[in-house]
């Protein structure tokens, strides 16, 4: 679930971290959080009570949240269309994946009238998220573990028609590592990780000096991470190890966002439960 918000003043799209909180809290209650208690949580983050307003409203018009009242309170409740794109995101968020070398590539070869030119968009669109890389018009490429992943969202976005998936091994003749930055690229996805790297390293090292931590800013920093790294397993699909480059930084780059959600997952918790209570 990307979000195009204006960014707030933190650097976080209200609806991106509305989009974390619900898929971390608000699934372990049951899917429906109070509104009140969202505009308390994401006060914290730096976003006010009209800007969650208005980004709940627009996640409900795009059908991954519903109005509902618990005991008389308004809320939301996630929807099953948004409990299956949460599903999908934890395989890709939560699990420490690399291809290897022998696992092979799968191929989606796809060919779109012109008269559907919006399916062909979409199409792109979808591969792109899921960490295809571009080989060359309508052949595009992807680690052979991403099938499961790539056949399902393919299917609920009914583009299944116009695309064949193959599962396929290199046999000749260029040198394979030679031609992965021209499928993916690689250097913004560099870019990205030093981004991430430059904010939480600092963070990481705050937390392992001084271990007792406050459990509202454990909160505000674990959803921060969470919702700056959720978007770039999408954008690495795990290519092997034998054909990245030697300074390669996405493996820190894990190492540091697991080691922060290891670390903030209890204490955020803590937090959250003091709120709803509250609320």
């Amino acid at each position: 679930m990307v979000d195009d918000d204006e960014a707030n003043g933190r650097g976080h799209q209200p609806r991106a971290l509305i989009v974390t909180v619900y898929g971390i809290y608000a699934r372990e209650a049951g899917g429906w959080m109070s509104i009140a208690s969202l505009i308390k949580l994401l006060a914290r983050c730096g976003v006010d009570a009209p800007a969650v307003r208005s980004a709940t409203s627009r996640l409900k018009r795009r059908g991954l949240l519903t109005a509902a009242k618990v005991n008389g309170t308004a809320g939301y409740a996630l929807t099953e269309a948004a409990y299956q794109i949460l599903r999908e995101g934890d395989r890709r968020i939560f699990e420490r994946r690399r291809a290897t070398f022998g696992e092979g590539w799968l191929l989606a070869v796809f060919s779109v009238p012109e008269t559907e030119r919006d399916k062909r968009h979409q199409l792109r669109s979808q591969l792109s998220w899921l960490g295809f890389g571009t080989v060359a018009a309508g052949v595009w490429i992807a680690p052979a573990n991403l099938f499961g992943e790539a056949r399902d969202v393919l299917e609920r976005y009914e583009l299944s028609a116009y695309v064949n998936l193959f599962q396929a091994q290199h046999l000749a003749f260029a040198d394979i590592k030679a031609q992965i930055p021209g499928w993916w690229d690689l250097p913004r996805l560099q870019g990205l990780y030093d981004e991430f790297l430059d904010r939480y390293g600092p963070i990481l090292s705050r937390y392992r000096d001084c271990p007792s931590m406050d459990s509202a800013q454990a909160f505000v920093d674990h959803v921060g991470a969470l919702t700056d790294w959720r978007r770039l397993p999408y954008s690495d699909p795990g290519l092997p190890a034998e054909v990245l480059p030697m300074d390669w930084n996405g493996v820190r780059a894990a190492e540091t966002f697991f080691e922060l959600h290891d670390r903030l997952a209890k204490p955020a918790h803590r937090f959250v439960e003091s709120i709803l209570r509250e609320t």
